[in-house]
């Protein structure tokens, strides 16, 4: 029996080879008539197309690429999920690239998708990305991106990211609230959109509650642990410390627990702790984490679907549009009221 393919299908209905592939693939040019009659007979013969040579005649990769700047966060292992969760709906395959905050790398990543490798790319920014060249020579590529978390404000792109500056007033109005009047805030980078947004956000709430804004007070953190444990000590370690801490990454909420530890401070009698997490274990924390807690998952579905969206049509430039997700306060024990 001769091998069920496109010639076949053709053959049998009369139709050119390229009506026929583009009939399979519902093209707009194609009748519905003539999109009936492919696909009745393709489901009686059992066709089945040869994904490898379809993506061939289509230059498709059938493969998106995720930059992300670290994977212990457990916000982006979550938001992978939610990525991956489109790409298999529409049988992509995933690529999971990690910079490990280092602009140069992030740069060489991109250098390296640039040769066709991926149909697209969804990104969330190193933690030195204020160089955006290599950003810029992607889309000049013509490659689709998509930010999501982190994003760049100079890429005209889809960007997906959570309410920053009313989360960061929200997380500082809790802390207040239950007390504290001298709140730290524990920075990871000074550079990025997010961080900005969420420090504005803090600086207003201590504004508007009428507290002092001590400059001390802003911890500057970076991808070294063992720099920003030596931070934190510093600042724990002041006969004028802080009674109250914001911390705008997980990591470093969890190395605020181990200086409360180390310097017998009690939380959250001595020092209230609030940060932005997706660990599912901050309820397992003693005491349990308060957390601003981002719908990653979410975050992550329309991040790709904004993706998909573009490789559906390549003809068309994509929106520069922002789409915001609104993040959670979680309250639990680490910022009780004494």
């Amino acid at each position: 029996m001769n091998q069920v393919n496109l010639k076949r299908l053709a053959q049998e209905l009369n139709l050119a080879v390229s009506t026929v592939s583009r009939a399979l693939s519902d093209s707009y040019d194609i009748s519905e008539e003539t999109k009936k009659k492919v696909l009745a007979l393709a489901k009686k013969l059992n066709y089945q197309p040869n994904p490898f040579a379809r993506s061939l005649r289509n230059r498709s990769s059938k493969t998106i690429a995720v930059i992300l700047p670290e994977i212990a966060n457990n916000y982006f292992s979550v938001a992978i999920n939610g990525i991956e969760d489109v790409a298999q709906a529409n049988n992509y395959h995933v690529l999971i690239y990690i910079t490990h905050e280092n602009l140069q790398k992030e740069a060489d990543i991109v250098k390296l998708l640039l040769n066709g490798r991926v149909d697209g790319i969804l990104m969330s920014l190193s933690g030195g990305s204020e160089d955006t060249g290599h950003l810029k020579e992607l889309q000049d590529s013509k490659v689709p991106v998509v930010f999501f978390d982190r994003v760049s404000d100079t890429i005209e792109t889809v960007k997906v990211i959570t309410n920053n500056f009313e989360s960061g007033y929200l997380a500082t109005s809790h802390l207040i609230t239950r007390g504290s009047q001298k709140i730290a805030y524990l920075t990871f980078s000074g550079d990025l959109s997010i961080e900005q947004q969420r420090m504005k956000g803090y600086m207003e709430s201590v504004t508007n509650r009428g507290l002092q804004h001590r400059e001390e007070f802003i911890v500057r953190c970076n991808n070294n642990s063992e720099e920003n444990y030596q931070k934190i000590m510093e600042l724990f370690s002041a006969d004028d410390r802080p009674d109250g801490v914001f911390a705008s990454v997980e990591s470093l909420a969890i190395l605020a627990y181990e200086v409360c530890s180390e310097l017998n401070l009690r939380i959250p009698e001595d020092v209230k702790i609030v940060g932005f997490s997706n660990l599912r274990t901050a309820s397992l924390l003693s005491p349990a984490l308060t957390t601003i807690t981002q719908p990653a998952f979410n975050m992550g579905q329309e991040a790709a679907k904004a993706l998909f969206e573009a490789l559906e049509k390549p003809h068309v430039k994509m929106e520069n549009r922002t789409i915001v997700l609104r993040s959670n306060l979680i309250e639990r024990r680490s910022t009780a009221s004494n």
